[in-house]
């Protein structure tokens, strides 16, 4: 993901951030229970998630990219309101290689994440 990040921007002229997530499934939990917080109390200012906070104010599409299962990454598309979100994982089985090898293979390496980035932005 920081060498996508080095690629869009010396290659393309668009500048990125970079966000490391310790564990996207408490993101999600801590999400589920902001919504279910504003569902019991309709008349109190609604909570937001720590995802949504994180991103309120920034602009641009989000790309999570991951070792997992796309799906994995897709648990805190909710919590990304109003955005292009793009999750890319590595669905698939019977692989064997080295990491750098399986990433590109899943389509998960610096290109595709780039690739990934420039289609969500145009």
């Amino acid at each position: 993901v920081i060498a996508a990040a080095s690629l869009l921007e010396d290659d393309f002229g668009v500048s990125s951030e970079i966000w490391s997530v310790t564990s996207l499934t408490e993101l999600r939990r801590e999400g589920q229970d902001a919504e279910r917080w504003n569902l019991l109390n309709p008349e109190q200012e609604p909570r937001l998630s720590y995802v949504e906070s994180c991103l309120a104010g920034r602009e641009g599409p989000v790309i999570v990219a991951t070792d997992y299962m796309k799906i994995f990454a897709d648990q805190i598309r909710p919590f990304v309101p109003m955005r292009r979100f793009v999750a890319l994982g590595t669905d698939g089985f019977g692989q064997s290689d080295t990491r750098e090898s399986l990433r590109h293979f899943f389509e998960v390496d610096r290109y595709f994440v780039a690739v990934a980035a420039l289609k969500a932005l145009a």
